[in-house]
């Protein structure tokens, strides 16, 4: 397990990254998210140990992680780290090589994840000759090459088109399912799909954190309505909900003084009901609420 204990990162007077404190658990997906500027980066590189945080300290497993253990990490940057003019088999060998393999293993580790992304066809091609996507997808292969004890990722989804994510997910899924999982993205589908926690950032500043189904009940009691046939603007009339959106028979509100038994009363004794049930909060709420 990564633990992240007080990180405060300074420049001068400015402090980008400012008390910090969380949890990266092993087998869970930890969704790490901020708007730019939030010291979502500065965290990762001082969890890698590229920054020397200000003050605090972060652990592996209990205990300090130290330089040989951060090289057990497998770590993705957002700018891109790998060397353009150079063959992709070489490089994620080299790369394996740096983490211990030998070249015998590396060479077979990288055959295996180039087949899952289909370019075994291209391992004597130069870096800079693929595209953008086929770029991120080698970035990744990097990053998995040595089989890592614990995964961090800078945005490891941008510029991924939708089957290009649902082939990361699966090889993340198989190579990292039992491993502590760090991955910052300014997608928050993805990142509600994928995410078992959820770490906020706001000016430097933790905001929220946990999992994400409890981060949702911290929010609004939410209920979708829908009727048998029948509109359901009616529903802006009553007291003690606040209706958010209405499509024909369907109602999203949250309760605001009523309670759920009431709410099913009242609706009941004025409509036919097809269906109440409560609604989980989108995590685009949740971090709208949280960096409010």
């Amino acid at each position: 397990m990564i633990t992240v204990e007080k990180l405060t990162r300074r420049y001068g007077d400015t402090t980008v990254v400012d008390d910090v404190s969380f949890e990266v658990r092993p087998g869970r997906t930890t969704g790490f998210v901020g708007a730019n500027g939030a010291g979502k980066t500065t965290t990762m590189r001082m969890i890698m140990g590229v920054l020397a945080p200000s003050a605090g300290e972060v652990l592996w497993n209990g205990e300090t992680a130290t330089a040989e253990v951060r090289r057990s990490f497998g770590y993705m940057p957002e700018e891109r780290g790998l060397y353009p003019r150079m063959k992709l088999r070489d490089q994620l060998v080299y790369f394996a090589r740096l983490h211990g393999m030998t070249a015998d293993e590396g060479r077979s580790r990288t055959d295996e994840l180039l087949g899952h992304f289909g370019l075994e066809s291209r391992a004597d091609d130069l870096l800079d000759e693929l595209s953008l996507g086929n770029q991120q997808r080698i970035q990744i292969a990097a990053s998995l090459v040595h089989r890592p004890a614990a995964l961090v990722l800078d945005e490891p989804f941008s510029g991924l088109d939708p089957l290009a994510v649902d082939s990361m997910v699966d090889l993340l899924q198989r190579e990292a399912g039992d491993l502590p999982l760090l991955f910052s993205s300014h997608q928050l589908d993805l990142v509600e799909r994928l995410c078992d926690d959820l770490v906020i950032l706001s000016g430097g500043r933790l905001v929220a954190a946990g999992p994400v189904e409890e981060l949702r009940g911290r929010g609004a009691d939410r209920y979708r309505v829908v009727l048998d046939g029948e509109d359901a603007a009616w529903l802006r009339d009553l007291r003690g909900v606040v209706v958010r959106d209405v499509d024909g028979p369907t109602a999203l509100l949250d309760l605001d003084g009523l309670t759920a038994p009431e709410l099913v009363r009242h609706v009941g004794e004025r409509s036919a009901v097809i269906e109440i049930a409560r609604d989980h909060q989108p995590l685009s709420e949740i971090f709208k609420e949280s960096v409010r």
